[in-house]
Parts: C-alpha cells; sequence; structure tokens
C-alpha cells in the first residue's frame, strides 16, 4: 500500500494546504519520504462534521455489525504485511520483534473489544418494573441502558506507533462504544499513521458503514489539536503524552461552550517499593530485574519504574552494587525522536547537578544517533521529600534510588508521592505486615499495584488498569487499557414508561439480544 501524504477524510484524500512536513528517521538521522501536506482548522471541521453526521447511524449500528468492523480492522492491518513494520521501524528506531509484538497488541486489542461489543454487558441493560399499586406512590417502569457520548477525538502517542496511535486502545474502545472517531496522527508515526489509517478507512468501506465514521487528520503546531479539541462536534477526547501537553488540552475543553471530558494518561514515576524480606533474599535478582526494566525499550515506556526505594542496612549496598553493575553493562540507545532525546539529556543534567543527588552508574556510549545513555542515581528519603523536582518524571532510562532509614520513613514518601500507574512491591511472607502498613495509601495513589514483578508491561485484558490519580491521568476513574476503557465513552440513559414498541432492543421484556440485564435488582438473561 502507497504512502501518499494526504490525509484520510471520510472516505476522501485530502492534500493538507498549511505547509509540509516529514516524518524522521532517528536511527539515521535523517527525514523520510514522502512530503505531508499539513492539514489546520478547516480539514478538522470537515473531518468533526463528518463524525457529526455519522454519529446517529453508527451508534444504531447492530452489535453484531460493529464487532465485525472492529475484526475487520484488525485483518486489514495484519493485511499490510512487513510494509506497516519496516515504515513504522524507520520512524520510530523500535527493533523489528519490539514492533511485531505491538501489531500483535494492536490486533489483539481490536479482537477483545469486538467480544466485549458482541457479548453486550457494557450496556449495563437495568429493567425496573412498574409497581403501580405501590403506596403511598406508583413506582413507573423504568429501563436504563449506557449509549455512546458521541465522536471522540484521539491523540497517537509517541511511544507507540501502533498499540497507542491511530488504531491503538482509544480508538478501538472509542469505536467499540459507537463512538465516530478523530485522529490527529503523531508527527513522528506520519507514515505509520496512514498505513493503519487506511486499513481502518477501507473497513468502514468494507462494512458498508457511514464514511464519517473514521478521519485521519496532520498538522504541525497547535492550530489542529486545538481546533479538533474546540470543534463542537468532539464529545470527547483521548490523549496519550506529556503532563504539559495533556493540561493544555484540558484546559481547552474546559473554556468550551460546552466543556467535554479529555482522558490523558500524562505523568508517573511507578515507585518500585523493595520490603526488607525480599531484599535480604533476593536483592541481586531484585536489582537485576529492576535494571532491565528500566532500559527496556530505552526507557521509553509510560510505565518505567523511575524511582525504588530500598531500607537502610546490610543489604542495600549489595542491591545499589548489582543494580550499578548491571545498568553500566547497557550501551546507549536510539530514542524515538530527537525532541524526546534532547529531553532527556536535560532532564539528566538537571538531576547530576541536583545537591544531594549521587550519580551511581551510567551506561556505555555507542555510535547510535539520538540516543539516551542509561544513568542511575540515588539519594536519601529526607532529600527527596525536600525536594520536589526528583519527583519529576525523566522520559527513558533513568532511575533513582532512594534510600530510607526505616519503615515509618518509607511510608512518609509513599505518602509524599503524586499519583501514579503504577506502585510495585517486592516482598516475602515476612513482609506482609509492612505491605498492609502501605497498601492503603498504595491504593489510593495508583491505578494498578503489583507484587514481586516490575511496572513494564500492559496486559490487555478485562482487569487490566492503565490509569490512576493525577497526574499519572486526567480522570482517575478511567483506564485507557483493557475491556473497562469503553467506560470513557459511555453515559446513562433512563427511559420512563416508554411503549415497548419505542424502547431499544436491549431493553425489551422479551430480550431478543440475549443480553445479561439486571431485573428488579437481579442478573438475568431472560
Amino acid at each position: 500500500m502507497q504512502i501518499t501524504g494526504d490525509m484520510l477524510i471520510g472516505a476522501s484524500e485530502v492534500r493538507g494546504t498549511k505547509g509540509t512536513l516529514r516524518a524522521f528517521d532517528p536511527a539515521h538521522n535523517m527525514e523520510i519520504e514522502p512530503e505531508f501536506g499539513a492539514g489546520g482548522s478547516v480539514e478538522v471541521d470537515r473531518a468533526c462534521t463528518l463524525a457529526g453526521l455519522a454519529f446517529d447511524a453508527y451508534r444504531q449500528t447492530p452489535l453484531e455489525i460493529r464487532a465485525h468492523f472492529l475484526e475487520t480492522i484488525a485483518e486489514n492491518i495484519l493485511g499490510l504485511g512487513d510494509a506497516l513494520i519496516e515504515r513504522a521501524q524507520a520512524e520510530s528506531a523500535l527493533p523489528k520483534a519490539r514492533l511485531e509484538g505491538e501489531r500483535a497488541r494492536t490486533v489483539g486489542q481490536l479482537k477483545l473489544f469486538a467480544s466485549l461489543v458482541r457479548e453486550g454487558r457494557w450496556l449495563d441493560a437495568t429493567l425496573d418494573s412498574a409497581q403501580p399499586d405501590r403506596k403511598p406512590l406508583p413506582r413507573p417502569d423504568l429501563r436504563l441502558q449506557k449509549i455512546p457520548v458521541g465522536p471522540v477525538g484521539v491523540f497517537g502517542a509517541s511511544n507507540f506507533p501502533l498499540a497507542f496511535s491511530v488504531a491503538g486502545g482509544d480508538t478501538a474502545s472509542a469505536l467499540a462504544a459507537g463512538c465516530p472517531v478523530v485522529v490527529k496522527a503523531h508527527p513522528a508515526h506520519l507514515g505509520t499513521s496512514e498505513l493503519v489509517g487506511r486499513a481502518i478507512q477501507k473497513a468502514v468501506a468494507d462494512c458498508g458503514l457511514h464514511e464519517g465514521v473514521f478521519s485521519l487528520v496532520v498538522g504541525a503546531g497547535n492550530e489542529i489539536g486545538e481546533a479538533l479539541v474546540q470543534h463542537p462536534a468532539i464529545k470527547s477526547v483521548g490523549f496519550t503524552g506529556s503532563r504539559a501537553g495533556g493540561l493544555a488540552l484540558v484546559n481547552l475543553a474546559q473554556k468550551r461552550r460546552e466543556p467535554i471530558p479529555v482522558f490523558a494518561e500524562m505523568s508517573s514515576v511507578n515507585p518500585l517499593f523493595v520490603l526488607p524480606g525480599a531484599l535480604a533474599k533476593r536483592a541481586e535478582q531484585i536489582a537485576t530485574g529492576f535494571v532491565e526494566s528500566v532500559t527496556l525499550g530505552v526507557g521509553q515506556f509510560c510505565t518505567n519504574p523511575g524511582i525504588v526505594l530500598i531500607l537502610e542496612g546490610p543489604n542495600k549496598q549489595t542491591f545499589i552494587d548489582t543494580a550499578a553493575k548491571a545498568l553500566a553493562q547497557k550501551s546507549a540507545q536510539t530514542m524515538l525522536t530527537p525532541g524526546i532525546a534532547n529531553a532527556y539529556q536535560d532532564g539528566i543534567s538537571r538531576r547530576t547537578e541536583q545537591r544531594g543527588v549521587q550519580s551511581i552508574a551510567r551506561g556505555t556510549s555507542s555510535d547510535a544517533t539520538c540516543a539516551a545513555l542509561p544513568a542511575l542515581f540515588q539519594t536519601s528519603a529526607m532529600q527527596f521529600l525536600a525536594s520536589a523536582e526528583l519527583e519529576d518524571e525523566i522520559f527513558g532510562p533513568t532511575s533513582l534510588i532512594v534510600t530510607c532509614a526505616d519503615i515509618d520513613e518509607m511510608v512518609k514518601v509513599a505518602e509524599y508521592l503524586e499519583g501514579q500507574l503504577t506502585a510495585t512491591l517486592q516482598i516475602e511472607p515476612e513482609d506482609y505486615d509492612i505491605a498492609r502498613r502501605l497498601l492503603p495509601t498504595l491504593e489510593r495513589k495508583a491505578g494498578r499495584i503489583l507484587a514481586n514483578g516490575f511496572p513494564t508491561g500492559v496486559e490487555v485484558s478485562y482487569a487490566m488498569v492503565h490509569g490512576g490519580p493525577f497526574p499519572a491521568t486526567s480522570d482517575p476513574r478511567a483506564t485507557s487499557v483493557g475491556a473497562m476503557a469503553i467506560e470513557r465513552f459511555l453515559r446513562p440513559v433512563c427511559y420512563q414508561d416508554l411503549p415497548a414498541d419505542l424502547l431499544p432492543q436491549s431493553l425489551r421484556d422479551e430480550n431478543p439480544l440475549k443480553l445479561w440485564r439486571l431485573r428488579d435488582g437481579k442478573p438475568a438473561q431472560a
């Protein structure tokens, strides 16, 4: 499939007229053809208007057709073959195996939502029978289901060109909910975005859906993103990126005449707590695994363990020495973009100059361009609590070891931390009493709590939560990964005393969809 550099607005290919831009190959320090035409507010208006026109028809499509649509997208992405992987590799410098795994994740995510759509439980169909003889007042017939909120604007992420981009979790869950989607392509993955966008565009046509169900816009600067968030047809936004970028979108959305929710995943340092029993028994093993997690994918994961907390004592130095030795053997590797590489270097420079922080290991240099040198730092809990900037996320292969004088100080640090995507406990049975002290705090702070693992790696499943309190996300009630991500794009509607012929099929007495429903407070498939 040829990459043309055009935007995909409904069924049309549209050339942007707001200048040009090209993707960049960070591994070879060069621009990549073809040239893309940048769009602006005019193209966004066209895409969003189409999405608004498509909404009612798309949200009322039978669940089977919607599920088939998601599966067709998945098959079309697979049908792109090696061309998709090769283009994504050129634009991101990510290894082929990583991108093949990410493609499988993207396809699996779409198929999970297809299964979810067919099952129908996400509709939360609820029937409360009328009680005309109830005293002192009769109860009306009340029925509830969830419906999609409307067209959704999605911003592709820099670090996952497939799984958090054009056909990623935001798009998949919005389409599953019944919401048309307008995606703003990330400028780092222009060609990859067009290829995947064409796969979705073809699925729309193959399934006979309204063309406005999907559009892909491209642009440089802030104009196109601002226009997308502010367009009156857009009713919700999904974003994965920096805290500054997420907050800018949240502020724009709240200033609209009709404010809308922005589900922004932003910033997290994902603390790792190594409790005393685990430190005594597995210091070297934990330290080695920790370094592997920190440097995985050049540290370009939102779940990268950016802080590890250990106790003073005889096993502390074993952990530090093992981690330092392991990290020193890691070489510098190419990051996703020059901008990300520069931001990483600026963050490392600031941390190196921070009072009370010791640089304990650096990786080995390499000839890679746009590269990040792994770095490991150490400080005390007292210094950490006195220096707010030490909690700032540095996006890349680095982490900070925080040594605590005792358990009370470790608990104090846990209380001090901002909201997180994850918090991890390395524990043995003898640590359970300490874990019980920490857990209430960690439940308030994080969206996912791990035991004896490392946070990099997010399973796509029914029970997964990839979210958390601010600044991890802009809405702690939501997840951007897993089946529950569909809830972001739904709202409840109650139907009171509506004639049977006017009720949605999901709420009719005969239950033609054979859904599990809550009927008079009890689960039933009748």
